[in-house]
């Protein structure tokens, strides 16, 4: 089964293209394209999938499901990979799938007792941790502090900004969550033909955008 990933929960916009198999899921990757700019995932989503569904080899009708990292991440950015993902899943008649976008970076770190952290902005980061790829604490949203003793090292963009107050040693070949990760976390789902789901957001705070407040009655 062919399966496409998006993922525009950090600054990248990420789109990934694997197959799974057998009953006891295996998840081969076939092309991932990612561009960094926290300020263009709508502009950059688009060609990303196009990019990456003909370095693969797949023709949009070949995809059997599509898997979106639903974050925690910033409103405006989240969304785009969001509605994106939603559009193309109804246009093409397939499930789509929702899985935490941290959770893709924790199955990437591999073994071990990991951090992992993606820049919420406002001097902030979205966390959790993992053993062995599996998620023990989080997702929350924090100010940056010490995870000593808690963590073996951190993984995420979000780690090496804050990387001298995290105190724990940071893993720079894992900054962004990986398609073919994304897709192994829905793996289950995929070859069980689950239902397809809502693709929720999970922002974990308000936006900053708000609807200004009615205004105030002035008595003369």
């Amino acid at each position: 089964m062919l399966i496409l990933a998006l993922d525009t929960a950090t600054p990248a916009s990420t789109a990934g293209v694997a197959e799974v198999t057998g009953t006891d899921p295996h998840v081969h990757g076939l092309a991932e394209r990612r561009t960094v700019d926290a300020r263009a995932h709508g502009e950059l989503l688009a060609p990303q999938i196009h990019a990456t569904l003909e370095e693969a080899g797949v023709r949009p009708r070949d995809l059997a499901a599509i898997v979106a990292g639903v974050g925690p991440g910033p409103y405006t950015g989240l969304r785009v990979g969001l509605a994106t993902a939603a559009s193309m899943g109804q246009a093409l008649g397939i499930p789509t799938y929702g899985v935490c976008s941290l959770d893709g970076l924790g199955r990437a770190a591999g073994p071990g007792r990991v951090l992992v952290a993606t820049d919420a902005r406002r001097r902030e980061i979205y966390y959790a941790t993992y053993v062995d790829g599996r998620r023990m604490s989080g997702p929350e949203v924090a100010k940056p502090f010490s995870f000593a003793g808690q963590a073996d090292r951190a993984v995420g963009e979000g780690a090496v900004r804050y990387s001298d107050i995290l105190g724990v040693p940071i893993d720079e070949h894992v900054l962004y969550p990986p398609g073919a990760a994304l897709i192994a976390l829905a793996a289950d789902r995929i070859l069980g033909k689950a239902d397809g789901e809502v693709l929720t957001p999970l922002y974990l705070r308000r936006p900053d955008a708000v609807e200004p407040a009615a205004r105030k009655t002035v008595l003369p």
